[in-house]
């Protein structure tokens, strides 16, 4: 049981420290970025891969803690932001589309993750779904209609080896990875990303309200049918962090109504 009254050992922060609001980007560089649209934005500290910004949105503290890549660091970050007071998280980050109808640029709101990763099942049962919280994905999915963004919402794959989803044919069980690929896409899931079945799944466990968006990179099936050239790649986040930060924004206001 962690400790609420000491710093948390990898964050490096303690309780008051940190906002009730919480938005989760992968990389430690994106953070400045996010903290540019909160109010009064101050640099909290960098420990490891957990850079940490604080501002506020209707005069309410949010923090902005990038998680590093996957499942377990993502857990830490959760675990140790919990203990510290937060209760919403909204995940801001990347991901490659496997639905053909998902482009590079495209914004995918994830209502569920396929949980191929290995951190949540340390959390629940396979059985147990990562789902996202209701609130929270609804108010990702109108921040994404009021910005005018193309945006997908579904279920994405959350994966552990970036390069057991790109470089298949050279893994010792190439076969059953390209089985559950193909799967994948047979049953709709519209993106491949590394952390949303874990922030689920670990916020399930907490009590926590847990949502995530991610900007398309690219889709490696569109260009396998021909649909895309290799430089169809996007890379530019800003549009992802925006519906992030009116979600979170939208979700204090109606806190703020509900006290």
């Amino acid at each position: 049981m962690l400790d609420t009254r000491k710093k948390q050992y990898h964050i490096g922060a303690s309780e008051g420290d940190i906002g009730k609001y919480c938005i989760l980007p992968g990389d430690p560089a994106r953070c400045e970025l996010i903290a540019r649209y909160l109010d009064n934005a101050t640099h909290l500290g960098m420990n490891r891969e957990f850079n940490i910004y604080n501002g506020y949105l209707c005069g309410e503290k949010v923090t902005v803690c990038s998680t590093g890549i996957g499942g377990p660091s993502t857990a830490i970050a959760v675990e140790e932001l919990a203990a510290c007071g937060a209760h919403t998280f909204v995940r801001v980050g990347t991901c490659g589309g496997i639905s053909l109808d998902v482009r590079a640029g495209d914004i995918v709101i994830a209502s569920g993750a396929v949980r191929q990763d290995g951190t949540s099942h340390e959390y629940a049962p396979p059985e147990f779904p990562a789902v996202s919280d209701t609130q929270t994905l609804f108010s990702l999915v109108s921040a994404a209609e009021k910005l005018g963004a193309s945006y997908h919402s579904g279920v994405v794959q959350s994966k552990d080896s970036f390069y057991g989803q790109h470089s298949p044919q050279r893994m010792p069980i190439a076969e059953s990875l390209s089985e559950k690929w193909e799967a994948w896409k047979r049953l709709g899931v519209l993106a491949s990303e590394m952390e949303a079945s874990t922030l689920f799944t670990v916020g399930a466990s907490l009590g926590l309200r847990c949502g995530a968006v991610f900007c398309c990179v690219w889709n490696q099936e569109r260009y396998a049918a021909g649909y895309d050239s290799d430089s169809n790649e996007h890379h530019d986040t800003d549009l992802a962090i925006r519906v992030a930060v009116n979600a979170i924004r939208t979700l204090i206001e109606k806190d703020k109504r509900t006290l």
